[in-house]
């Protein structure tokens, strides 16, 4: 985990300034005790990236869409799906795709350096004083996520039910190596791998990064109480590399779209290669 940890805070600042949210009353979820899932997904307008990015066509429906009829496909676990937005357009697309707005979020908490959290805490509050709701998890979906699977969402559901991680969250697998740039283009290494030996792949211990993220599920007094998504308690559910396109930038979105059309022949290359290292 020491590969993520200084990772964490930049992807929250960076990844989470939009915001759609879903919960739940499914018997059937968790440990079948009638647990609430309230799951987020950003949904803020004003994408500087990637222009109008939440509704903008994604082969062949606003790419919202994609994360709401996701949430719709699991209604054993997520039985009310509630988009969180200060943009009026995002709120009429997320409307005709089935998902409520019961109330908008203020613009001081939709601006390009928003911290994610404060709409968090504005809409666990808004929630426990307009209709007395709090729910036992929080759920945050990407909508920058488009090829994340249900599957990905049900692995966390189920890892949060059978541990006790305050926090589940999706990751990929990365290089060892990682670093960052300082302004003078100095190499900043992140992690404590000795690059004097320059150990070989598999000699070096495994890497993982933030993947947008698929999805992060957390236990809401954990939230409130610690004001993070990244608790000490913090397990991980691995999601393919390359399914984890984070749409950010143009070049983000041209990938993923030919990724997303070309998943079934993806698949079947990535399998017919790994047999053959099996023989």
């Amino acid at each position: 985990m020491y590969l993520i940890s200084k990772i964490f805070d930049l992807s929250l600042k960076t990844n989470y300034h939009e915001t759609i949210i879903i919960y739940s009353k499914s018997p059937n979820n968790m440990t079948n005790k009638h647990k609430k899932i309230l799951a987020i997904i950003p949904a803020r307008g004003g994408s500087k990236g990637i222009p109008n990015k939440n509704i903008r066509n994604f082969n062949g429906k606003p790419l919202i869409a994609y994360t709401i009829k996701q949430a719709q496909s699991l209604k054993k676990y997520i039985d009310r799906i509630i988009v969180s937005t200060e943009s009026p357009s995002i709120a009429k697309v997320a409307k005709k795709y089935g998902a409520e707005i019961p109330f908008m979020r203020p613009p001081n908490m939709s601006k390009d350096n928003s911290d994610v959290m404060g709409a968090i805490f504005f809409t666990l509050t808004k929630l426990k004083k307009d209709e007395n709701y709090k729910p036992d998890y929080v759920l945050i979906l990407q909508t920058t996520s488009p090829l994340r699977k249900k599957e990905d969402i049900i692995r966390c559901i189920k890892k949060m039910e059978n541990s006790e991680a305050d926090s589940v969250i999706t990751l990929c697998p990365t290089h060892s190596m990682l670093f960052h740039i300082d302004s003078q283009d100095n190499l900043i290494q992140v992690n404590k791998i000795n690059l004097k030996k320059t150990p070989n792949r598999q000699a070096m211990p495994k890497g993982y990064k933030l993947n947008g993220c698929f999805a992060y599920l957390t236990k809401t007094d954990t939230i409130i109480k610690e004001k993070t998504v990244f608790p000490k308690k913090t397990k991980a559910v691995i999601c393919d590399t390359w399914r984890s396109i984070d749409l950010d930038e143009p070049e983000d979105w041209a990938l993923a779209e030919i990724v997303y059309k070309a998943q079934l022949q993806i698949k079947n290359i990535i399998k017919k290669i790994k047999k053959e290292k099996k023989k």
